[in-house]
């Protein structure tokens, strides 16, 4: 019998800052979840018609292509630099670079660390996975102590690679940063969280405060060779107990 959708109100659809393209991520993984959210924070804050997206090098390269805002693609690391040259051009802009342990805390920590030092009024998404997705699974500077990745077999040896490196801590201790957080997405109260989070730093740009960076624990269930159920518990059980989740500096 046919069901009549006369009276039916729709509670749940694509965010308006997004366009019908596909994500390019791997499925189970959490990228198109925070894409997601950050598009859902950009609608709430009425604020798509003067915000640009600065993608970086890795599994969100293709970034500007989804938003149906200004966007640009920097030099892999180089996203802070870009997203800094544009903000001071035409402060009212808002603008926001997302990028991975790689683009971010490898190739790109010179950029990140000073742009956070500045305080430039900026917002900054980090994903946070562990490894380096898009080129194959190699050892990325988050990845945990013993393990494994393509590029150390036998699993991350602390004496040879270092130990993983925890971006948002650091930040943390400048003086200029006016939100660090690190959130994740293993379940419903960390989704809620994480969505809060994005838009508190967002609103924080908005309100010309200063620089925020929101550090996002996500899962890569094609290079850890995990299911998506068991690459979530992976995160709850043992991910957090190396990168604590919560809020590190508010001065908003």
């Amino acid at each position: 019998m046919p069901v009549s959708t006369e009276n039916m109100v729709r509670v749940f659809g694509r965010p308006e800052s997004l366009n019908e393209s596909a994500f390019s991520y791997c499925p189970g993984c959490h990228h198109g979840v925070v894409t997601r959210m950050i598009a859902q924070a950009i609608d709430e804050l009425n604020i798509r018609e003067r915000t640009v997206v600065i993608a970086p090098v890795g599994c969100s390269v293709s970034m500007y292509q989804w938003f149906r805002c200004d966007g640009t693609q920097a030099a892999h690391g180089r996203a802070c630099a870009i997203a800094t040259g544009i903000k001071r051009v035409n402060p009212d802009l808002i603008v926001f670079t997302y990028q991975g342990d790689g683009d971010l805390a490898a190739i790109g920590t010179a950029e990140s660390i000073h742009a956070a030092n500045r305080g430039e009024n900026i917002t900054v998404v980090f994903i946070n996975n562990q490894i380096y997705g898009m080129t194959g699974g190699q050892m990325a500077p988050t990845t945990l102590l013993g393990q494994w990745a393509t590029s150390c077999p036998e699993g991350r040896d602390g004496r040879l690679a270092g130990h993983p490196i925890r971006f948002a801590e650091m930040v943390a201790q400048l003086d200029a940063p006016v939100y660090v957080t690190r959130q994740s997405l293993f379940d419903q109260k960390r989704l809620i969280a994480a969505g809060r989070a994005i838009k508190k730093a967002f609103r924080y740009q908005v309100e010309e405060k200063g620089y925020s960076l929101v550090e996002v624990l996500t899962n890569c269930p094609t290079n850890w060779r995990m299911g998506t159920l068991e690459a979530n518990k992976h995160l709850a059980e043992v991910v957090v107990n190396t990168f604590p989740l919560g809020d590190f500096v508010d001065r908003g």
